[in-house]
Parts: C-alpha cells; structure tokens; sequence
C-alpha cells in the first residue's frame, strides 16, 4: 500500500498552512501563493541559499533565515515582509547592483528579467547606489570554458546557478568561483595543461543563469525577446526526441530554448542547443544538383531520382552490390530510416548501412 506523506501545519504572515515533510519555508510558501523573491533559488537545482533575498524571520530564532534552505517545521510562525526583512533585502539588492550595472535598456533581455523586476518592486534606481562609494571594477577578460558561450563579469551576481547546474545537471563540474570579494567571477576549472577544461558545450549554465551573465556567441547582435517568435518542436539530432522551441526573428532561427516538458525535461546536449546553424547556412542545398560537364545545375526532383536510379543500376551491373553503401540520418524519422535500411538490404542486396548519430 502507498505510504501516504507525513503533513503538518505551520504558520506563515499569520495564515495557517499546511506543509509536507522535507519542505523547505520557500516551498510551502510558494504552494500556498506566498511571494518571497529569490534569484539563486532554481527548482531543478539543490537550494544555494547565497543570494540572501529569501530570508524570513522565525520566531524563536535570532537571526534571518534564508527560506530556500531552511526546511519547514510543526508550530513554525515565520514573517516574510515585516519592516526589518524588506529593508534587509533592500540593502542586499543595493549591494547587488552596485556590481551589476543597472541599464537594462541596453540588455537583451529587457522586461524579462528577475533582477530587473525586483529592481521595481524595491525602488532601486541609480540615486540609491551613488551613496556607497564603490570603486569601479576591472575584470579582466579571459575565455569562458567554451566559445559557444560568453562571459560577462560586470552582469555576474555570483549567484552560484551556473556552476550548481554543470554539477547537478550535466554531472561535469567545468566552472567554478574564481577570486574573492567583489572581484570574484565565475570561471572554468583546469585540470591540466593537455586537457584544461571538462566542459561539453552544453550551455546548461547559460540556461539557469538569472542575469543574463552568459550568453550564446552564435546569436547575431542584440535580439529583444519580444522581437522573436517561439516555434516548438523535436530537436531532430538523435532519436530521444528532446522538446525544443525555435527562436526565429524574420524567418530565421537565431537560437534554441528547452520547452517545457519532454523526456529532456527542460535540459539539452551540446547539439541540440548550439547545432542550428545549418538551417539558414548559405550552403544548404535547396533543391537537387547534377553536374553537368563539370557544372552543378539544379534539376528536378524527378530527374535526379531517375538519375540516381540509372546510376544505382550501372553500378550494380558493373562492381557488385558490395560497392554501394548507405548513408542515413538520424534526424529521419523511424519509420523512413526503416524503409532506407530495408531498401538497401532488399533492394540492393548489402549491409552497408550506417548513420550519422554517432557524430
């Protein structure tokens, strides 16, 4: 028999709520629909607890406690917006931002931000920072563990997400912190001179990066995300069948998102991400070639099978059903690369069959 869970009761903002055991307060306040902002806090990933906006005060307890780590307990009466917790989530945005430039006009993802959205839910502008007299900071500029993706060190807010998500995630470990302070960054792990970074070019940091610190080398220029349109389909590289959403501005496709769902369940490999240029490659052939005293021309798809057909016939003739072999795709469906193997096996008579997912 299904052993049912283990509940009890707790009190938050004086609402009487009910709570699972292993729950953390930032879980049981967001299933009972009680905002507490966060931006390290990611569902996929162990709670960080660095970024210090999910902090609530227990009773009984003498200091703040980060909500996303803290697990719930029977009789629990916790606060998450009194007076002295939103000034002290106020100061640590401020702190934030004194890191972070604050001109999300000029950043991609404008209006779509959690950083920006509690920039207005705070009141934070540029007046509340000139007070701290922080010094300018320099990073210098050193590649990020892949070229597929870049690194901003003045948009990083050392959340942690990124390296938690190569960790847990992609189980590689490729990037960590670097440095101490305000001058701290995030940065791949060397770990030799033949082999200095383990990274996989699965852009899963770029993924659960709140801030837009990494973003992908291949997209040309500057795209506001309500310019492009979101397409959703199956990434054609393998036959797992992994959920995509196509992101195409005037019908052509300038990058790839996990969808919501799916046996990938919102995660990508390397080429299901980044492997998009061949779609409007100036090299895609568009209709079939045959040269022609030297020439390719284009032709006709009924010329070029009847072509292809004189062809396979000639060679069969003359060196054998040995002499021909079958390449296929792994972004066909089953059932097509089912008739091509058949085809080559019943019709041709070989076994040279192979495929392109091993690349």
């Amino acid at each position: 028999m299904k052993q049912e869970l283990h509940t009890f009761t707790l009190t938050i903002n004086g609402q009487t709520v009910d709570a699972a055991k292993g729950r953390t307060l930032l879980t049981v306040a967001r299933e009972n629909n009680i905002h507490i902002p966060t931006l390290c806090y990611h569902e996929k990933l162990r709670p960080l607890g660095s970024c210090r906006l999910c902090i609530v005060e227990v009773e009984g307890t003498p200091t703040p406690v980060s909500a996303c780590t803290t697990p719930a307990r029977p009789g629990m009466q916790v606060h998450t917006h009194t007076e002295f917790i939103e000034n002290l989530r106020r100061e640590t945005l401020k702190l934030i931002f004194l890191r972070h430039p604050l001109n999300c006009s000029a950043c991609e993802i404008n209006g779509y931000c959690q950083l920006q959205d509690l920039a207005h839910e705070y009141d934070i502008s540029h007046v509340d920072l000139h007070s701290c007299g922080m010094k300018d900071l320099h990073f210098n500029s050193e590649p990020y563990c892949t070229p597929l993706i870049t690194y901003h060190p003045r948009r990083c807010i050392l959340c942690g997400r990124c390296a938690q998500a190569c960790i847990e995630i992609t189980e590689v470990g490729a990037i960590n912190y670097k440095g101490r302070g305000a001058e701290a960054v995030i940065a791949p792990i060397k770990t030799s001179y033949t082999d200095p970074t383990k990274c996989v070019s699965c852009g899963e940091c770029m993924a659960a990066c709140p801030v837009h610190a990494l973003t992908e080398t291949m997209t040309p220029g500057k795209i506001k995300p309500w310019k492009t349109d979101r397409v959703r389909t199956t990434c054609t590289y393998c036959g797992c069948g992994c959920q995509i959403e196509l992101n195409v501005m005037d019908n052509s496709v300038i990058g790839v998102t996990p969808a919501d769902g799916g046996v990938n369940r919102g995660a990508l490999c390397g080429k299901g991400r980044f492997g998009y240029g061949f779609i409007n490659h100036t090299d895609r052939l568009t209709s079939p070639l045959i040269r022609t005293d030297g020439e390719l021309k284009e032709v006709s798809w009924d010329t070029a099978l009847d072509y292809i057909a004189d062809q396979l016939v000639h060679i069969l003739d003359t060196h054998g059903p040995d002499s021909i072999g079958g390449l296929s795709s792994a972004r066909c469906t089953n059932e097509e690369n089912y008739l091509f193997q058949k085809f080559m096996r019943s019709v041709i008579g070989t076994n040279n069959v192979d495929h392109c997912a091993r690349l």
